[in-house]
């Protein structure tokens, strides 16, 4: 499990990255949105696999349910706007970041047995 929380927390340093040139105005470059997805991507696949295949359950559970929601947020920024050339809007930017900090700390708190 803490190796899914190490990747989430690689995907979240570049995440936090890519929401700091948002807010200034910028656009984030293409390099750290790939890092980003890549890392999000592979924490979902190994948070996946413990929850299907180690009994993995509760606030893991509720962990794969955030992280779901906020990898179709994800896309949607990706696909819909930075391929595209376009400015993220920043309210999806956020939806997005706090689906994911709520999904990383639900999984932080089943590693640490407190919920």
């Amino acid at each position: 499990m803490w190796i899914t929380i190490l990747v989430f927390a690689i995907a979240a340093v570049a995440g936090l990255t890519m929401a700091l040139t948002v807010f200034k105005g910028q656009f984030p470059p293409v390099a750290t949105a790939v890092i980003h997805g890549v890392f999000a991507a592979a924490g979902l696949v190994l948070l996946l696999i413990a929850v299907l295949t180690h009994g993995v359950a509760g606030a893991a559970d509720w962990a794969l349910g955030f992280l779901l929601l906020a990898a179709l947020g994800g896309f949607s920024l990706a696909l819909g706007f930075h391929a595209r050339k376009r400015n993220l809007p920043s309210g999806l930017v956020v939806g997005h970041a706090i689906l994911a900090v709520i999904g990383f700390l639900l999984l932080l708190a089943s590693a640490l047995h407190l919920m």
